[in-house]
């Protein structure tokens, strides 16, 4: 559904009783690639303000969703109380947080750029430096690696930034890829628009123009053997 500019959410049928809430469709993708949960668990790290943590509860998944920010995260247990959803919210840094179980699935929607969000906030292609975009990168490999240690044996990892820097998309996934070999990449499964041959997921405003764009994405997911190996680096 596309709304025309100026348009007051709250206002419109539904959102109050929390019926329905906001995503763009490339952000919405990550969470859609783990299906129906069935009771099984999901950490959703930096989760706030929770659109993903809403669409994996909504879709029978056992949620903690973790994030370092006190704001955002009382606008995420706002949401899940409009929507009459249930999670648990742990206020943590994502490199340091350190669960006492392992997860059926671990999302990770790394801090980032936000390149991808141009079309709707232009200034962040004049403000952002290469220099800023290595640091993030640095920080997005330590993140994941530090989130696959939650991950069950057999479970599935997802790597997800709103960035058009390969630096921060393909080359962190190249990097765990090598890096892990505890862990297989997986493709994503059809029918999901910007889907690239090896399997990874990159949007671009370009891809959904017709329908009226989207914001820019990089998705990549990864299983972890049943039978675990040692991590390298």
């Amino acid at each position: 559904m596309r709304l025309p500019a100026g348009a007051s959410v709250p206002e419109l049928p539904g959102y109050g009783d929390g019926f329905w809430w906001v995503q763009d469709i490339a952000a919405s993708l990550p969470a859609r690639l783990l299906g129906a949960g069935e009771g099984r668990s999901v950490l959703d790290l930096c989760a706030a303000p929770g659109g993903k943590t809403m669409q994996l509860a909504a879709a029978d998944w056992s949620v903690t969703a973790v994030d370092l920010s006190k704001a955002r995260m009382k606008r995420l247990e706002a949401n899940l109380a409009r929507t009459k959803l249930s999670a648990r919210t742990v206020i943590a840094d994502a490199l340091l947080y350190a669960p006492d179980e392992q997860f059926d699935a671990v999302l990770v929607d790394a801090p980032c750029s936000a390149t991808g969000i141009f079309r709707r906030h232009p200034d962040v292609l004049h403000r952002v430096r290469p220099k800023a975009i290595a640091n993030l990168a640095g920080q997005q490999r330590a993140i994941l690696a530090r989130a696959a240690q939650a991950v069950k044996p057999g479970g599935t990892l997802v790597y997800a930034v709103c960035s058009l820097e390969k630096e921060e998309g393909e080359q962190v996934a190249d990097w765990f890829a090598s890096a892990h070999a505890e862990f297989d990449s997986v493709a994503a499964p059809g029918g999901l628009p910007g889907i690239q041959p090896d399997g990874r997921i990159r949007i671009t405003p370009a891809i959904l123009a017709d329908e009226g764009g989207a914001d820019g994405f990089f998705v990549a997911m990864f299983h972890r053997k049943d039978e675990q190996a040692p991590a390298v680096g």
